[in-house]
C-alpha cells in the first residue's frame, strides 16, 4: 500500500487532520506509527461508537498500531460512576467488549488502562513539564473536554488537572497520532501546543465528526446536540431491540432541506455508520410509492432525498432496517459474552442510573 492509499484510508469520513503535511512525513519515516484514542469508561454505548470503531480499523490498516486507552482515573476526576473506581474498572471491561462486538481488530489494537501508566513516576515527571508549559486560561479552556464550561474549575482542583492528563497520555504513550471526536480537539491542540514549547514531536491530531442526536440540534454546539448517552430518547444505543431502533428513528429529525443535512441525524447515521459498513442501503416500500429502491452510495442517497423522491418516512424505514442489520453481530456477541454488560447494568440499577 502507497502512502496515498494510506492517506485515502486514514483521512476518509474524518472532519480534520493536523496536517496533512506531518502526516506524510510520519508515514515516510516510520513504519509501525501509534495511534491512541481515550474514553472515559462511563455507561452504556451508543451507535456513534460504529463510527470510532470504522476509524480505529481504518487506522490499524493503514499500518497503525492502535491503543485504546481506558481514562479510568480521569473519569473518576469527572464525577463519573459516582467517583467508584471499581465501577469505572468495570464499564471499561463492558466497553472493550463493545469495541470487539462492533469489529474492532483485536490483533492490531491494544486496550490501555490509565491506571496502569500514572504509577510510573516519569508520568508526573511529565505532567508537571506539561503544566509549567501550558496557561492557565488555557486549561480552563480545554475544560470543555470533559463536558464541563470554564467556571466549573471552581468545583474542585482535580477539574484543572484533566486536560494535563490528556496531554501527559500522548507523551507517556509515544503517540503519534492522537484520534478523537471533534469535541476533544482543545486537549489534542493544548497537546501539540506543550510539545512545541517542551521540544518533543507534537503528536498529529485526527477528528471525527459527532453524530448528531435524534432530536436534532445546533452542530455549532456539539454539547447539547451530539448524541449522547445520558439522553437515551436522543441516541441509538446498540442494545436497542428492533422495536426500539423503529420507534426512536420514527421521531428522528429529518428536514428535506439541502441545507439542514448536517444536522439531519437521520443521513448522519447514513453517512458515517451505514455506508461505511454495509456499502449499501436497501428502501422497501409499496410498489405505488416507487417500489423497493437500492442505493449504493451516500450521493445516491441524498440525490434522491433532496429531489423529493424518497420521503422522510421510506427514508427512516430503511435506516432502520439497516441499523437492525448492522447491531444484529452486536446482539450475538452479547448472548455469548453477558457478563460484563450484566455487570454493568448492575451498576447502573444499583445508582438508579440505569434506564
Amino acid at each position: 500500500m502507497d502512502t496515498e492509499q494510506r492517506m485515502a484510508i486514514i483521512t476518509r469520513d474524518a472532519e480534520e487532520l493536523i496536517t496533512e503535511g506531518e502526516l506524510r512525513e510520519l508515514l515516510a519515516k516510520k513504519e509501525r506509527p501509534r495511534a491512541y484514542i481515550g474514553f472515559e469508561p462511563s455507561g452504556l454505548v451508543h451507535l456513534g461508537w460504529a463510527l470510532v470503531t470504522s476509524k480505529i480499523k481504518d487506522l490499524a490498516d493503514a499500518g497503525f498500531d492502535v491503543i485504546v486507552f481506558w481514562a479510568d482515573w480521569h473519569a473518576y476526576i469527572n464525577d463519573k460512576l459516582g467517583g467508584n473506581l471499581e465501577s469505572i474498572k468495570t464499564c471499561a471491561r463492558y466497553m472493550e467488549d463493545c469495541f470487539k462486538a462492533l469489529g474492532v481488530p483485536c490483533d492490531k489494537t491494544k486496550f490501555v488502562y490509565a491506571s496502569e501508566i500514572l504509577s510510573d513516576i516519569k508520568y508526573w515527571e511529565m505532567a508537571i513539564k506539561v503544566a509549567k508549559a501550558t496557561t492557565l486560561s488555557r486549561v480552563k479552556r480545554a475544560m470543555t473536554v470533559m463536558g464541563r464550561s470554564e467556571d466549573e474549575a471552581e468545583v474542585d482542583f482535580s477539574k484543572l488537572i484533566y486536560p494535563i492528563l490528556q496531554a501527559t497520555d500522548i507523551f507517556c504513550m509515544d503517540i503519534d497520532l492522537a484520534y478523537a471526536g471533534m469535541d476533544q480537539r482543545r486537549a489534542n491542540m493544548l497537546a501539540r501546543e506543550a510539545a512545541e514549547k517542551l521540544g518533543l514531536e507534537k503528536p498529529l491530531a485526527l477528528h471525527t465528526p459527532l453524530l448528531p442526536g435524534l432530536r436534532g440540534g445546533d452542530r455549532m454546539n456539539p454539547a447539547t446536540s451530539k448524541m449522547s448517552k445520558s439522553d437515551p430518547n436522543s441516541s441509538i444505543n446498540i442494545h436497542d431491540d428492533d422495536e426500539a431502533i423503529r420507534n426512536k428513528m420514527k421521531k428522528a429529525f429529518c428536514p428535506p432541506e439541502k441545507e439542514k443535512e448536517a444536522e439531519n441525524p437521520v443521513l448522519m447515521l447514513c453517512r458515517y455508520v451505514i455506508f461505511p459498513r454495509l456499502g449499501r442501503m436497501n428502501i422497501s416500500r409499496p410498489e405505488k410509492f416507487g417500489g423497493c429502491l437500492l442505493l449504493q452510495s451516500y450521493e445516491e442517497l441524498t440525490e434522491a432525498y433532496f429531489s423529493g423522491s424518497l420521503f422522510p418516512l421510506d427514508l427512516k424505514n430503511g435506516v432502520s432496517d439497516s441499523l437492525i442489520e448492522i447491531l444484529g453481530p452486536v446482539r450475538e456477541y452479547f448472548d455469548r459474552n453477558p457478563e460484563n454488560y450484566l455487570a454493568m447494568k448492575q451498576i447502573f440499577e444499583n445508582t438508579e442510573k440505569f434506564r
